[in-house]
């Protein structure tokens, strides 16, 4: 009933295996990859036409992680997956940042690309697993894919590379790199890094690159066997040559001069002015979709000619110099952290809020429940791009940019037990003219340590491009939004005066080469020093107290035994001390003890209440203490948090009492003094011996008023 194809490979010290004719043999192409004990189902579907109109590719990669895959039923009410987590969000924009620029131009048929983890061994990340079997499932579709790709992840450990490294090790390594491409060359990287060199990082992408070529040659043995007939590419329904040189000819001047326009909207009103020119004197004889589309690579033609010939970009500058800065701090009065950060006509208002353990991320992963403290949220409305558009909840494109950023200043961060808030940092883009996920690093950083934040260096970031002809090529430093929509590269590269920290590449040709990497590496070394500088006149590190508005946490310990006695039955004591004092108060299992709050009077109240709780009485000390109730034979006094101890009628008074109730009254204060123990552990307690001591023997100490 099945016809089996089945490639099988030792790769990064396990068994990879590629397997397709059994399950979903509908879909074009469809591979089951396991690594080790991760299974990845990839699919791989398309149009058989293009939609009429359709002026781009349109391709959906979709990556989704099913809970039985690591033998778990989901929470929350339904029991069931619902929306994307940021994990599969973020895997899904990896596997299709490499795979897009390898599909046949002039390709418009629908695609969707569905990777489906059914499998998790908790051990290998199932993301390469999907990125190498969608590259296997479009090899074999018969879709025009000029692939196949490969993808690996690379560490960083004891000086060494490691391929693959397992989720585990990847804690404990100085690196976490992904890098996809061709045999020819790479194509994407994504990483995090705890400020490593230019030449460590380089040595890391070329590595991964040599460690995926056998991947790539094990799914062109099983194409061999076993891949579709390949689609047939329409002609293009004009010449394109001749159009190209009517365009030229009717609004070329008009364009070349609105890239000499340095102000974005400016420049943009101008283009649109030469597009709305070139429809009408060409829609007799052409058709509407065919003038944009060749419009559009007039505009690439123009803009990438005259930087290769002199030099010179758009806005005037150099392919080194970076757009002027402007650096502020302390922006929003109420805020804990704020930071204003300006580049070009690109700025991000960066806000950050300090919080308690109690605000921490809940994150239900397929390897488990876990706690993020450091929380960074991107946010990109349609004004910072003079546009009215939707508003909604965040798309692909912020929970990318956010995760980027978050990479790049996680390294710097101070260890928990040594600042223990919860960070959450949330950069509005308010302009954006290129790059405003490296301007949401550079204001993440100075708004962290507006808040007070101890980062260990700041951390700034700048995205470099590329434009490359068949005679040369130029690297260009802190690029604009046409540079990136009409260049060959889009390259973010963070860290600090010490290294990088993160880098994040994506190629929009077949690929790059070791020499262009090394050297946009080296410029973008420069700039960000630069830049470092220019962020240095607002701050140069932390302030030494947070912010006045944010909550002050102190850290205590209790002994673990006293925990239950300090939350109290059913929460009833934790409760009556946050209600009466203000505060807010975590306690850990090994007895660590977070009291935070705005007012130090009501943290400094919370603390002696939880102290007087774990107290011990100490022998012949005097308490101050509270009458709570009035028996016939004595008084009980609460006299150090919860404790109560008994005042025997005997020691109520120096002379004979006749009624408890004729001294004391429930609810007085009164002084007593420890005078021993019973069998059972109850407090003995005297008066009497309060008002016969003369003081000089006796250590005063009051309890916190119940």
């Amino acid at each position: 009933m099945f016809k089996v194809f089945r490639k099988e490979i030792e790769w990064g010290g396990r068994k990879l295996t590629f397997e397709t004719g059994k399950i979903a043999r509908q879909a074009d192409g469809a591979v089951l990859v396991t690594y080790g004990e991760t299974t990845v189902l990839c699919t791989v579907v398309g149009a058989k036409s293009p939609k009429p109109g359709v002026d781009f590719f349109p391709l959906t990669v979709n990556y989704q992680e099913k809970s039985f895959a690591a033998g778990k039923i989901p929470g929350g009410f339904f029991k069931r997956e619902g929306r994307p987590t940021e994990k599969e969000t973020l895997v899904s924009r990896l596997i299709d940042r490499p795979i897009r620029p390898l599909f046949a131009d002039g390709f418009r048929n629908e695609t969707q690309v569905i990777c489906t983890v059914l499998s998790h061994d908790l051990e290998n990340d199932p993301d390469i697993v999907a990125m190498v079997g969608t590259s296997a499932a479009l090899t074999i579709s018969g879709i025009p894919f000029l692939g196949p790709i490969g993808a690996a992840r690379v560490g960083y450990v004891d000086g060494q590379y490691v391929l693959n490294p397992t989720m585990d090790a990847v804690d404990g390594s100085a690196l976490d790199l992904v890098v996809a491409g061709t045999q020819e060359g790479v194509l994407m990287v994504e990483s995090e890094a705890k400020e490593l060199s230019e030449e460590i990082m380089l040595g890391a992408v070329m590595f991964g690159h040599s460690g995926f070529q056998p991947v790539i040659d094990a799914i062109i043995d099983l194409a061999e066997e076993c891949a579709k007939e390949p689609w047939d590419l329409p002609e293009p329904a004009y010449d394109r040559a001749a159009l190209k040189a009517k365009l030229r000819a009717t609004v070329g001047a008009d364009v070349e001069a609105a890239y000499t326009e340095t102000v974005k909207q400016v420049r943009y009103e101008k283009i649109g002015a030469a597009k709305a020119k070139a429809l009408e004197a060409l829609a007799e004889a052409h058709e509407t979709q065919a003038i944009v589309t060749e419009f559009k690579e007039l505009e690439a033609d123009i803009l990438r000619g005259a930087v290769l010939k002199t030099g010179r970009r758009i806005d005037g500058r150099d392919t080194k110099t970076v757009r002027p800065i402007v650096s502020e701090v302390g922006v929003l009065p109420r805020a804990h952290g704020s930071a204003l950060f300006t580049r070009g006509e690109t700025q991000a208002l960066v806000v950050t809020t300090l919080g308690t353990s109690q605000d921490e991320q809940i994150i239900d992963a397929l390897q488990g429940e876990y706690r993020e403290h450091f929380m960074l949220h991107y946010n990109f409305p349609p004004y910072s791009v003079g546009e009215a558009g939707r508003m909604g909840s965040p798309g692909r494109r912020e929970i990318g940019h956010g995760k980027l950023a978050w990479r790049a200043i996680h390294p710097l961060l101070p260890k928990k037990e040594d600042f223990p808030y919860t960070l959450r940092v949330v950069s509005e883009v308010t302009e954006s003219n290129g790059s405003s996920s490296m301007a949401t690093v550079c204001g993440t950083s100075l708004s962290l340590m507006d808040a007070g934040a101890p980062l260990a260096r700041p951390v700034a970031g700048i995205a470099m491009g590329l434009i490359k002809e068949d005679d040369g090529f130029a690297v260009l430093s802190d690029i604009l939004g046409d540079e990136d929509h009409l260049g060959d590269m889009d390259f973010k590269v963070a860290g600090t005066d010490a290294g990088i920290t993160a880098l994040q590449m994506d190629i929009k040709i077949t690929s790059i080469t070791e020499e262009i990497m090394k050297i946009a590496l080296g410029q973008a070394k420069d700039g960000r020093l630069h830049i470092l500088g220019e962020m240095s006149k607002a701050l140069t590190g932390a302030r030494e107290a947070v912010n006045e508005n944010a909550p002050r946490i102190t850290v205590i310990n209790i002994p673990k035994e006293k925990i239950r006695d300090v939350i109290g039955s059913g929460g009833k004591v934790i409760r009556e001390i946050v209600e009466q004092t203000g505060a807010k108060i975590d306690i850990e299992d090994d007895g660590t003890v977070k009291v935070a709050a705005v007012d130090t009077k009501a943290a400094q109240a919370a603390i002696d209440w939880i102290k007087g709780i774990v107290a011990e009485p100490e022998m012949n000390v005097v308490y101050t203490g509270k009458v709570v109730k009035v028996v016939d034979f004595g008084a009980f006094v609460n006299f150090l948090g919860s404790r109560d101890g008994l005042v025997h009628i005997s020691e109520l008074a120096q002379q004979r009492v006749g009624k408890v109730s004729d001294v004391v009254s429930q609810g007085d204060s009164v002084k007593v003094k420890v005078i021993g123990f019973d069998d059972r552990g109850k407090v003995k307690l005297s008066m009497k011996q309060v008002d016969q001591a003369t003081g000089e023997d006796l250590t005063k100490k009051d309890g916190p008023a119940a």
